[in-house]
């Protein structure tokens, strides 16, 4: 019978360098002029014997005849048609028995669709054909692996299912599409599981699945079977009033979940996400804030990376807990009306041998010639935008996440990597365009396609990019010949604030522009304003220690910041710690200080940062014309001898403003006046000097009615006590 197979492929097989393992093993019929039969072949190097059993007549067994040494069985069956069949395998160890139906019997389960979309580029749910993905094929429970390598001789998948012998599960190789799988009965939630490349110049990769929804801890790298589709949903009220965030309040607390709490006592451990879905949930309600950001949580292999060097981009981190329990996290947010926005990494990956790079033997996911493929400032690799296959694999990222994990949006890191050609580069480290320009030609179109699909499935995700440069259009629409994002980074107005608030109060007024400059520019972009946590680490120091003076002035001057930001056209972004001043420098290794709250400056502090917060939910002037001129006018931008400002928001109505005087001296001025575009009453709103919040009490407790009497090109001013490093914030009284 051994004339009868197929030698040379036999020995492939046996040698591990098959690449369809279909066309021999499982169950072939045969068709003669005299006769008909079946012929099923398996090959299992662990088994001792292996038995054919019929399931629908398990009193019909049929004997594998054993015709290799290594482990290849055949068995010749008078059988017309084929027949459901498992086996039963006798191991070669005492008790080692086991029954199994066979993976090489059945057909294939990605499709030509399938393939054709996943080659254009648009085949935006492949991450439920590649990757482990459960699923029943005739009445059978397994999972469809599955796993793009078109440059790889043979692909197996290895796990604790099989010893980890990438013999026993070779994948076919779809019609030679490059993309390669295999259906394997039985299997169960948190198999472990690596995929076996053998390349074209016979080295064996181990790689760690990039399409896997759960992974191991680290330094673990193996990537475990896991059902994402059981977990039920409670947040169908937020889902369906979810509204564009264009349009709304947004004030974002940015979270690094590792660091923001952790059991000290427990040996300083991290909170799991069921613990932060009810600790930080809590806390982000109380203080008012609508959204959180979370740092990466993709999985990453090294903590000190903050989750930006991704080795697992479908995986969320096993560092808190499961796939289950990350879905509960968004979950509770959403009941408690918190939106949650993922920091997405698209513009580099590390070079770790489990992870992308050299995925398949060959520069498969990054380009080959480092001056385009590798990001030297980073040590990581640039994903090659050009490829439609790597394209896909980052859209069907982006969607899983926001419709999988129900996540409200997605703010896209280092976009200003992306669009030039020569970042981080010196000469002769880059390569231009076809035009000889240094525009990203293909990744600005990666960004255009991914937006639009993502916008056009979800109108009301946010698509927020971190841009540090002066790009035109980040926040327009594709059709507008934008780059498709909702929001950008306000990165500008970020450098030139800090840069002025942190000199000496007597330097100001030399610098003055810094503070102004950003009305220049503000309606370019839809912009949000951010102190995020790239501002407080590596020796840049927290906000408070970046304040200039004295205890007092540290955390007057800080107060005033808020207080301008908040004021300032513009969605709204604060990184953990800032709203408590935490003197330290963040880290990722240990928890926020905490213990600071039982000192008074920072306890009101952080009331400062939650009265703002709810101030700025709650009064329309602040949100409502953000990326409009229609919202926001000066009283008097050009006092910098005082270092004074003074200027109007305005909401939907005429009476619905809200006015803004701000001092950046430690001088107080007990009858300062500003000219008010409405005549009429005002009353304080919100004063940073006032005692509850550490000031010194210079506030306004007295209505204060506007006098006829023209100032600053107003008809009608008004009379104020103005604090010494502080913001006053008036209402008219209807």
């Amino acid at each position: 019978m051994v004339e009868q197979i197929k030698i040379l492929e036999m020995k492939s097989l046996v040698m591990g360098e098959h690449s369809n393992p279909h066309n021999l093993l499982g169950m072939h019929k045969v068709r003669t002029n005299v006769d008909k039969f079946v012929i099923i072949r398996a090959f299992i190097p662990a088994a001792k014997s292996v038995t054919c059993v019929d399931v629908n007549d398990e009193n019909k067994k049929y004997q594998l005849e054993k015709i290799e040494e290594n482990g290849f069985f055949e068995v010749k069956i008078d059988r017309g048609e084929a027949f459901k069949y498992k086996f039963f395998v006798e191991g070669y160890e005492k008790n080692n028995n086991w029954e199994v139906y066979d993976p090489y019997s059945f057909a294939p389960l990605i499709s030509e669709y399938d393939i054709y979309l996943f080659r254009e580029g648009n085949n935006y749910n492949v991450y439920e054909k590649l990757g482990s993905n459960f699923m029943e094929v005739d009445g059978i429970k397994g999972v469809l692996f599955g796993i793009w390598a078109p440059n790889a001789k043979r692909v197996s998948v290895i796990g604790n299912f099989n010893n980890w012998d990438g013999r026993t599960h070779p994948l076919r190789n779809i019609n030679n599409s490059g993309l390669w799988e295999l259906f394997i009965p039985g299997l169960e939630n948190y198999d472990m599981y690596k995929y076996e490349i053998k390349t074209y110049d016979n080295h064996l990769l181990e790689k760690s699945d990039p399409y896997a929804k759960f992974s191991e801890l680290r330094p673990g790298k193996a990537s475990f079977i896991y059902d994402i589709n059981n977990y039920e949903w409670q947040d169908t009220k937020w889902m369906s009033k979810r509204g564009n965030p264009v349009d709304g309040p947004l004030n974002i607390y940015e979270v690094h979940l590792g660091s923001w709490k952790r059991k000290v006592e427990e040996n300083n451990r991290f909170l799991s996400y069921k613990e932060l879905a009810h600790e930080l949930v809590a806390y982000v309600k109380e203080m008012g804030y609508t959204h959180i950001e979370i740092m990466p949580i993709q999985e990453h292999p090294l903590d000190a990376s903050w989750g930006y060097q991704v080795t697992g981009y479908y995986s969320p981190t096993s560092r808190y807990g499961s796939p289950e329990e990350f879905m509960y996290f968004v979950d509770f947010c959403h009941q408690n009306d918190i939106g949650v926005i993922l920091d997405w990494v698209p513009a580099h990956f590390p070079k770790d041998e489990n992870g992308l790079a050299n995925f398949d033997g060959t520069a498969l996911y990054e380009h080959l010639d480092p001056r385009k493929g590798e990001h030297l400032e980073w040590g990581t690799k640039v994903f090659n935008y050009g490829r439609n296959e790597v394209k896909n694999f980052l859209i069907a990222n982006a969607i899983f996440w926001i419709e999988k994990y129900h996540l409200d949006g997605l703010r896209v890191d280092a976009v200003a990597s992306m669009i030039y050609l020569d970042y981080g580069r010196n000469a002769g480290e880059w390569i231009p365009n076809q035009y000889g320009g240094r525009e990203h030609e293909e990744a600005i179109e990666f960004m255009k396609h991914m937006n639009s699909t993502i916008l056009d499935r979800n109108p009301n995700i946010i698509m927020m990019a971190e841009e540090s440069t002066a790009w035109a259009g980040v926040s327009k629409p594709v059709t507008e010949g934008g780059l498709g994002f909702n929001l950008k980074w306000n990165m500008g107005w970020m450098n030139d604030f800090l840069s002025y608030i942190s000199k000496e109060p007597i330097h100001r007024s030399y610098h003055h522009g810094n503070l102004t400059f950003g009305m220049v520019y503000a309606y370019t972009e839809n912009f949000v304003l951010v102190l995020s946590h790239d501002e407080v680490v590596h020796g840049k120091r927290s906000l408070v220690g970046k304040m200039p003076g004295d205890l007092w002035q540290k955390f007057a001057n800080l107060r005033l910041s808020f207080g301008f930001m908040y004021g300032h056209p513009g969605k709204k972004l604060m990184f953990m710690g800032g709203e408590f001043a935490q003197f330290d420098e963040w880290s990722e290794e240990r928890s926020l200080d905490w213990n600071l709250l039982q000192y008074g400056f920072h306890s009101q502090m952080q009331d400062f940062a939650k009265d703002l917060n709810h101030i700025y939910k709650n009064n329309k002037p602040l949100w409502y014309n953000d990326f409009s001129d229609q919202g926001f006018s000066w009283i008097s931008s050009g006092d910098y001898q005082r270092s004074i400002v003074s200027f109007v928001r305005k909401g939907e109505y005429e009476r619905e403003i809200l006015i803004f005087v701000c001092n950046f001296t430690p001088v107080t001025y007990e009858d300062f006046r500003i000219g008010v575009p409405l005549a009429g009453k005002y009353k304080e709103l919100l004063n940073s000097d006032n005692e509850k919040y550490g000031g010194s009490g210079v506030v306004n407790d007295a209505v204060l009615e506007s006098e006829a009497v023209s100032w600053d090109n107003f008809d009608n001013s008004i009379s104020l006590r103005l604090p010494p490093l502080g913001v006053v914030m008036l209402e008219p009284i209807n």
